[in-house]
């Protein structure tokens, strides 16, 4: 005959068990969430680039587009990982690959870019548009990056890891944005864009092979 310990320990469980689902679910939740959060800005943000750049002119502004299309991939990926609630190690796998991809997509528009500007010698163009969507993303995206480690945390989830990583490098690219218009400016410093450009690429390139190799970083353990 089971004793009552039996009974209550298994009973303590299966409690557990439904806690830790009900746990995963609303993380899963908060973590779509900001990734609607970051589709909706990145949609904005490069339908306003492309469009001001188209009307301008200008070649920065396109190339900010550009930029932002290769971060609403990223999104796209994750909000596909995330419509299942459970650890999916397969679906896992595939987004963090997916995301490398758009990682290695992204080094190779910023390579391309910074080497024809430094080849044709093209200085950042001034805009207001640029300036006032650079300014605006320095300060949305490292929020959003922040959010979304610590929901990949309670995930155990690489690949919201990933994209949490894209979502920093697109503060760092505005910032980079920012510098050069302000160093050209002031000092004629034209070079300043592309050669910091060039300097980021080597670890949007690093990020990009090590969601390809499938590695966890420290904070999903």
């Amino acid at each position: 005959m089971p004793q009552p310990e039996t009974h209550q320990a298994e009973a303590a469980g299966v409690k557990s068990c439904a806690c830790a689902d009900s746990c995963r679910l609303a993380d899963t939740r908060h973590a779509r969430k900001l990734e609607y959060l970051t589709l909706g800005w990145n949609l904005i943000e490069a339908g306003v680039a492309l469009g001001a750049g188209i009307v301008a002119g200008s070649i920065a502004l396109v190339g900010f587009g550009v930029d932002t299309l290769i971060e609403i991939l990223s999104s796209l990926i994750l909000l596909w990982r995330l419509l299942s609630s459970h650890h999916d190690e397969r679906r896992e796998r595939i987004a963090l690959k997916l995301v490398g991809v758009s990682f290695l997509l992204l080094a190779a528009y910023v390579g391309y870019e910074a080497v024809c500007s430094l080849t044709l010698k093209k200085p950042p163009e001034a805009s207001v548009v640029g300036i006032i969507l650079a300014v605006l993303a320095l300060c949305v995206m490292p929020m959003l990056a922040r959010a979304k480690r610590r929901a990949a945390g309670s995930l155990h989830s690489a690949a919201l890891s990933a994209d949490a990583s894209q979502s920093s490098l697109c503060a760092y690219l505005s910032a980079i944005l920012l510098g050069g218009l302000i160093l050209n400016a002031a000092f004629d410093w034209w070079w300043a864009d592309p050669v910091a450009a060039l300097i980021m690429l080597p670890i949007i390139a690093k990020e990009g092979l090590e969601a390809l190799r499938g590695e966890v970083c420290a904070d999903c353990h």
